[in-house]
């Protein structure tokens, strides 16, 4: 897989995560690294920092729940109109994480 294709392959996957639901950076890498054998959560985020307005950014946090830093405020603005569990600043990872089937 290029580099170019890793890109479209994070922003598919970022697309799909439901409203309400979140997945981390380290997912993100971990459930494409299966299919492309690269890539890390440094390299998820910076993909969506480059790449990732047109889909929902704010749907993919840090493994603590930690939103995107820079970004808190919309962020978390975004995630509490789709009704994502949160405890304080950050979400409730237990109760909002998602993973893709198949």
């Amino acid at each position: 897989m290029t580099p170019e294709e890793y890109v479209e392959e994070v922003l598919a996957l970022v697309e799909r995560i439901p409203a309400g639901r979140v997945m981390s950076y380290g997912a993100i890498a971990e459930c494409l690294r299966d299919r492309a054998g690269r890539g890390s959560a440094r390299y998820v985020g910076t993909v969506l920092a480059r790449y990732g307005s047109p889909v929902p950014w704010h749907r993919v946090v840090a493994s603590n729940g930690r939103v995107v830093p820079g970004h808190e405020r919309e962020a978390l603005r975004r995630l509490r109109a789709e009704g994502t569990p949160l405890r304080d600043d950050r979400v409730d990872i237990a109760r909002a994480m998602w993973w893709p089937e198949g």
